[in-house]
Formats: C-alpha cells, structure tokens, sequence
C-alpha cells in the first residue's frame, strides 16, 4: 500500500486512502482536479451515485449525530467514492444554506478529524498545522504554538484547563503535548470550513439535491419546534446582569459558550424558576447540541439526578473563568449574579 509521507520537499506521496479520510487537505482537493472529475459527472453520471449516496449520508450524520462515519475503505472504488462523497457533501449543505447546518457540518468534520489526526505522525500534523495556518514548532517530544494561534483557536475553550495563564509559555509559544494541539486544530479547522459555507450552487445542483434538501430542511425545523425557546414566563430580561444576559443572547443566536458558562447560565436560571425543558429548548439551537448530553447536564444542576440544586457561581468565580462581560455600575457594588437581578427588580417596583 502506498503512504502518505511528507518528504523534505514538503509534497505527499499520494495515499488515496489517507486523502479519503482527510478531504479537507489541500492534497485531496488537487487530487480530485486531476482525476477530472467534474461537476456535471458528479451531478448525473451513474458510476458516481454511491458518492451522491455517500456524500447525502456525511450530512445526515453531521445534523443528527456531530460525527462522521469510519466506513470500510478497502477497494479503491470505495476510497474514491468516500472522497467525492466530501464536495458532495458540501453542496449539500450549500443548498440548504442554513447557518445551523453549516455550524454543526463543520463542527462534525472538524471533530471526526480530530480523532483520527491522533493516529498520525508529527510530518502529518505538521504538514495540517501549515495548511489551517497555525503556527507549530516540535521539540523533544512536545509542540509549541505562539499564543496568538492558541488564544485565536481555543476562544471558546474557557474552562480553566484552557485559560492561557495555566499553559506553559516559553518566549511566547504555548506548550502543548500532542492531544492539546490538535483540539487546538480542530477549531481552526472548524472555522475554516464554517467560513467557506456556503457555496455558490447553481440550478443544477439545487435540482439534483432538491429532495434531499427538503428532507434536512424538514429536519431542521423539526428539531427547532421541538426545542423552541418559548416566553420565560416571568423571567425579565432587563433585569438580567451583563454576564447572563451575554450567555444568553449567545446561545440564542446559535453560538457555543464553554462549559463553565452553561452551568452559570443553567444554574442561574433554574434559581429564577424556569423548568429544564424550558432551559433545554434554549440550548437546542447551539451546533454541538446533544439532547441526552444536555437534558443530563440540566438536571443534574438542578437537583433532579444530583439531589443537590447547585448555585450560579458568585460574580469573582465569574471572572476567574473569564465570563465576567462588560460590568456595568450596579456589578461593581454586587458580589453574586443573582443579586444583580433581585436589586433591579426592586428599583423597577420601587
């Protein structure tokens, strides 16, 4: 079997498998213009309807389960249909064009790649570092990334694991052993891929996918009306502290927070009175959302498995973990989030 190794000229020997299992190189998008493969073949031609099949599936287990698929690649028609299953897949999703899809899609690349770059050599991850534009230097067994990268890539890292003042720093690199730095690429690598969706799709495309794209837009709201944020009931907004009120327009809005400010936000809100499944229904439209994973989480802080309803974190525990926003006057002379909300309410009653 041929290897995929880097050489000292930095060109692959091409392993169609190894391209197969990551589309996203540079390395498999040249690959795939070579074979001249093109758009129309891929669209109609029947030697190419596994990929279609293939590439319809990479979506699918992207909205419902963040994670893509290992499948058997032992014939060489299997390792191409499994690649063009790849641009196939981002049609797809192009033709959709929504931005929940495009986040979970990209968030399901970037993790599924993240477990399989473990089993790779340093030319491998190095070679994947140049091309998502982070910066890596190897030595004596560890990987140095200068900090801006780090900071660039783990933004949505808060827990204190990944605070930089807990990192080792030498002369401005962070050092990371092998695990830490590619969480650190699956970001950039997430990123990447977010910001190249969605392609431009012509009436072709939207033809060929047009049941397809029914189906996950079907999907998609099913999921959404299933978990619709509904009216917080006697929850005010306005009395929210900058801190909360941040978590939750984040959330709203589709974007990840780190965990440390899900229990915060969780704990907060479950002392205001708002019942889990309504806090669930919050969560739902957050790309990495995991309804068992979550449900789990929720009743847990609040009380229903634990058997302990846990307190949202004091406003200095807040800005150790790095979710204290924008103080305003009111924070300054408080020490607890919850105070905040019961002092504003007493100033509009007053």
């Amino acid at each position: 079997m041929r290897r995929f190794l880097f050489g000292e000229s930095g060109y692959p020997i091409v392993d169609t498998r190894k391209l197969a299992r990551y589309p996203y190189l540079e390395e498999a998008s040249g690959y795939i213009k070579e074979s001249d493969v093109s758009i129309p073949d891929l669209l109609e031609d029947p030697a190419y309807e596994e990929a279609r099949i293939a590439g319809r599936n990479r979506v699918f287990e992207a909205l419902e389960n963040t994670k893509i698929e290992d499948h058997s690649l032992v014939s060489e028609a299997e390792i191409q249909m499994e690649l063009l299953s790849y641009p196939i897949a981002r049609m797809i999703v192009s033709t959709v064009g929504d931005p929940f899809l495009i986040k979970r899609y990209a968030l399901s690349e970037a993790k599924t790649g993240t477990l399989r770059w473990m089993d790779e050599d340093t030319d491998f991850v190095r070679r994947l570092a140049e091309q998502l534009d982070v910066e890596l230097i190897v030595e004596n067994g560890t990987m140095k990334t200068h900090f801006t990268d780090f900071l660039k890539n783990t933004a949505q890292l808060r827990s204190k694991g990944w605070k930089l003042i807990n990192q080792r720093v030498e002369d401005g690199y962070v050092v990371l052993n092998k695990r830490k730095f590619l969480r650190v690429l699956q970001d950039a690598l997430r990123r990447k891929l977010e910001d190249e969706l969605p392609l431009e799709v012509n009436e072709k495309i939207l033809e060929t996918f047009q049941e397809t794209t029914l189906e996950l837009i079907e999907k998609i709201q099913e999921r959404k009306s299933k978990y619709k944020a509904e009216d917080m009931g006697k929850i005010r907004t306005t009395r929210l502290p900058p801190c909360m009120h941040r978590l939750l327009a984040t959330v709203q809005t589709g974007e990840g927070i780190p965990h440390t400010g899900r229990f915060a936000l969780v704990a907060f809100l479950r002392h205001l009175g708002l019942r889990p499944d309504d806090i669930m229904r919050m969560f739902s439209t957050i790309s990495d959302f995991d309804e068992s994973k979550t449900r789990y989480q929720i009743e847990h802080i609040s009380g229903i498995t634990s058997g302990t309803k846990y307190t949202p974190p004091e406003c200095s525990t807040m800005k150790s973990y790095g979710i204290c926003y924008e103080p305003d006057d009111l924070c300054n002379r408080i020490k607890h989030p919850l105070s905040y909300y019961r002092i504003k309410g007493k100033r509009k009653t007053g």
